[in-house]
């Protein structure tokens, strides 16, 4: 088929081949992004946590009388002795914060104690010798903390941990070429030097935003109770008891002490719940990109398939003329398929552009992974297999014209 006729008819009707094409290149923008955005909220939402995520619960106590820090720390080591004696769960720890929480303490890790800027940024998780069982986490160098080891500390206190244990990831970040144990770090400003003791396989900092991706594997386990307003307590309940065991620690803490409040709706949580707060934004962003991708993509093939029924009906007449002359239905198809590419190439190829420059805004901006080249590939032909799919109908209509319509209103 001749191009130079169907190039002719597209400069009659100027303003309706730019409306088309710059509503496949937008469109192509916006979806490629989208998409993209789409993907890496689903891969964050099926990052391991490193913790053996059955069958642990958390509840947080918060202390009704928080005057007397000596009475604090007494009733956290008599709830803990509480809840590990009961007979559907298997052990329970205190800590200030845990993977995916959300919120919790991180400090700048130096490894030198007159560095002025960070090496890295890590979670601080206030943890005794039964946190890594609890977790279900293990260690792949050194040892636990032992009894002995664990301290109390209250929020203002400065940090002075002679051991930590800390996180492979973190590991790697501060020892590249060489064993993390033994080494010396320094876990906040002005704090004595800490020697690494153990270091644990994965194990996610609580921070779970986008902009703390480099720092989310990075977790710092401090041998201490925090004496704070609140604690949370880990606990593990028996394989098929999590149920039972989430009824029965509240009582038993209960039972211990009264001045305390656990919240009624979220003061004990399993940990699928924890993670599905933990992620309820990327979930919500992830549906709403996909709602937008899909009225977008209806809206440009209506936008076609609209355009492409008014060319018809509009030219009903010289396609009769056409067919007269002797032109097959196949080429009046051929005709209104090839006028829609041409259309749909030259607005992909803006949208193309149009995707890589958003993205490179947004990767400025919100500190987002660059698009993928694969992402406006298949954007590109998905949008032309759309043109072509939408103007099909019209298309064929247009087909089906008879000859004798070249001799009406003559």
């Amino acid at each position: 088929m001749q191009i130079k006729p169907i190039l002719a008819a597209m400069r009659h009707h100027k303003a309706g081949t730019v409306l088309i094409a710059l509503q496949i290149a937008l469109t192509l923008a916006i979806v490629c992004n989208a998409l993209f955005i789409i993907e890496q909220r689903i891969q964050r939402l099926s990052r391991p946590s490193g913790v053996e995520e059955n069958n642990l619960f958390v509840v947080r106590s918060d202390w009704a009388d928080k005057s007397d820090p000596q009475r604090i720390d007494a009733q956290m080591q008599a709830d803990l002795i509480a809840l590990r004696q009961l007979g559907s769960v298997q052990d329970a720890a205190p800590t200030n914060s845990f993977p995916l929480r959300g919120t919790g303490w991180d400090n700048f890790i130096k490894l030198q104690p007159d560095q002025i800027q960070m090496t890295t940024d890590a979670a601080m998780f206030f943890s005794d010798d039964h946190t890594l069982a609890t977790l279900g986490t293990h260690l792949i160098a050194g040892r636990n903390f032992t009894a002995g080891e664990i301290g109390a500390q209250q929020p203002r206190d400065p940090m002075h941990s002679a051991q930590v244990i800390i996180s492979k990831d973190l590991a790697q970040r501060l020892f590249p070429n060489s064993s993390a144990l033994g080494k010396t770090i320094y876990v906040s400003m002005g704090a004595k030097p800490s020697t690494v003791i153990g270091v644990t396989d994965t194990l996610q900092a609580h921070m779970t935003g986008s902009w703390a991706n480099a720092y989310a594997y990075n977790a710092v386990l401090v041998p201490a109770r925090l004496l704070n307003d609140y604690t949370y307590y880990l606990v593990r309940a028996r394989p098929g008891e999590l149920a039972a065991a989430m009824r029965d620690a509240p009582k038993a803490l209960f039972a211990q002490s009264h001045m305390r409040i656990i919240d009624h709706k979220d003061g004990v949580m399993s940990f699928a719940q924890v993670r599905q707060r933990a992620y309820d934004r990327d979930v919500g962003m992830a549906i709403l990109m996909g709602i937008v991708s899909a009225v977008l993509l209806a809206i440009t093939a209506a936008g076609i398939v609209g355009l492409t029924s008014f060319w018809v009906g509009e030219r009903r007449k010289q396609i009769g003329v056409r067919r007269a002359l002797g032109a097959t239905r196949s080429d009046i198809l051929s005709y209104f398929l090839t006028e829609n590419l041409l259309i749909g190439i030259g607005g992909v190829v803006v949208g193309a552009v149009l995707a890589v420059g958003i993205n490179l805004w947004m990767v400025t901006q919100f500190e987002m992974a660059r698009l993928s080249l694969a992402y406006v590939v298949t954007g590109v032909v998905a949008l032309l297999l759309l043109g072509q799919g939408a103007v099909l109908a019209p298309a064929l209509r247009a087909s089906h014209v008879s000859p004798v319509e070249a001799t009406r209103s003559v």
